[in-house]
């Protein structure tokens, strides 16, 4: 394939020749009939989504969305709960208190007593579920209240799986320009490597699980060996001494530890100090980092994946949810870019956007200090999965993982918006043209 006349980084604009899936030729007025015509747009490589959970986001099509932006009030909630036929299952998501309040069994039977209803709260961590389904799912007694935390395993052995349309999923973001996917699941259900095959975007499977097999795009010819994730919740929270020594087990893996509190934050940097900090860790989200601790994460080198969206997505929940004192902490960018802090971004859909344009977006027009400039919340997903942080270039020999804007570069990191992606390849072929 020719590409003739793209605006490439560093290069101004040329040719670009693809031949077995890599980069052949970068130049101007390269020889030969063009495949395309780029008219001057941007050619990016492909944009990587570092934090993602794939079979929740294809099930999300097959549930009915509750957050605060779709329903409002008890009303609203139970009208949401009560559409289709009687009997059947209902998978509600993305609920938040500032809907209907707080949730349990009571609350959803007194909505819905006639149809086993399950509902995920906005973080993921939290089922819900009413009398008539946790009867259905041999619950009734073991989970009184109905509420189900970290339950996700147990409930994909209990209740109907749902149609997941993971090629829909993957047609979508290849339209964004998306060529790869890290999965974040800590545990992930048995054979996802084979589930997620069907998507054309090159894939790193993450797992809580050091044996583990990581999966990836047939073209590839090694797949890549993902960190192992550790969840940490503040009930359940190890010690440092603790973590530290889960660590040290793992090595040579490296880790990627969740953490979405200030004390989970401070664990995981004590033990990191402990164990020794190795290339590939990282920390996932690090939604609360208090200032005395950005010099601290530089020095260990670790490389934080952060959803610099949820400030904005999440602004009037997280004005009466989060603590005064945390507030001014959350989901840095600026100021951790600003002290060579390694800086990558993923959606974490579906409990945030699926769209890496509108996160970069929210990034630039954050009002809270920690705004990017265009050009860095664009390279929040230009990382390789292995490197996160450190940008792919477009140079001969290079993957020919592409995304092909409509505009140049310039105009393009003006509006950081998915209807400038005209073309996206994967190994020189095409899974998205306009």
């Amino acid at each position: 394939m020719l590409i003739r006349d793209v605006e490439v980084a560093g290069r101004g604009r040329v040719d670009v020749r693809v031949l077995t899936g890599r980069i052949a030729e970068i130049g101007r007025g390269l020889p030969g009939p063009g495949d395309l015509d780029g008219h001057g747009g941007a050619l990016l490589p492909g944009l990587h989504d570092h934090h993602v959970h794939l079979t929740a986001l294809a099930a999300e099509a097959a549930s009915v969305r509750v957050g605060p932006a779709d329903v409002h009030g008890r009303a609203g909630l139970a009208a949401a709960l009560r559409a289709g036929p009687p009997g059947e299952w209902v998978r509600a998501v993305g609920y938040h208190e500032s809907v209907a309040g707080e949730l349990d069994r009571a609350a959803l039977d007194a909505l819905v007593p006639d149809r086993p209803v399950r509902v995920q709260h906005r973080t993921g961590a939290m089922w819900f579920l009413n009398t008539a389904a946790l009867r259905a799912a041999g619950l009734d007694t073991a989970d009184g209240d109905g509420r189900l935390w970290r339950a996700d395993e147990r409930l994909r052995r209990l209740v109907p799986a749902v149609p997941l349309d993971l090629a829909a999923v993957g047609r979508r973001a290849a339209r964004l320009g998306v060529t790869g996917f890290t999965n974040a699941d800590p545990h992930p259900r048995a054979g996802l490597a084979q589930v997620l095959s069907v998507l054309p975007q090159r894939l790193v499977v993450m797992s809580a699980d050091p044996s583990a097999v990581a999966s990836a795009h047939p073209a590839a010819k090694t797949p890549t060996d993902p960190p192992v994730k550790l969840m940490l919740d503040d009930p359940t929270l190890p010690t440092p001494d603790e973590l530290a020594a889960t660590i040290t087990e793992l090595r040579p893996r490296p880790v990627a530890v969740h953490c979405v509190t200030r004390v989970q934050l401070l664990v995981t940097l004590l033990a990191l100090d402990e164990a020794g900090p190795i290339e590939g860790d990282r920390i996932e989200h690090a939604a609360v980092v208090p200032a005395e601790t950005v010099e601290w994460i530089r020095r260990l080198g670790v490389t934080v994946v952060t959803q610099p969206h949820f400030p904005v997505e999440r602004a009037r929940a997280y004005a009466t949810d989060v603590r005064p004192d945390d507030r001014p902490h959350l989901y840095r960018c600026r100021s951790l870019a600003a002290a060579g802090v390694p800086l990558a971004a993923g959606t974490d859909a579906p409990y945030g956007t699926h769209d890496p344009w509108a996160v970069m977006r929210a990034a630039v027009r954050r009002d809270d200090g920690e705004a990017l400039t265009p050009e860095d919340a664009l390279r929040l997903f230009l990382g390789s999965p292995e490197r996160p942080a450190q940008p792919r270039e477009l140079t001969v020999g290079s993957a020919a993982d592409l995304c092909l804007l409509q505009v140049p570069r310039r105009e393009a990191l003006d509006a950081l918006s998915a209807e400038a992606v005209r073309a996206t390849y994967i190994a020189g072929e095409p899974i998205h043209t306009l």
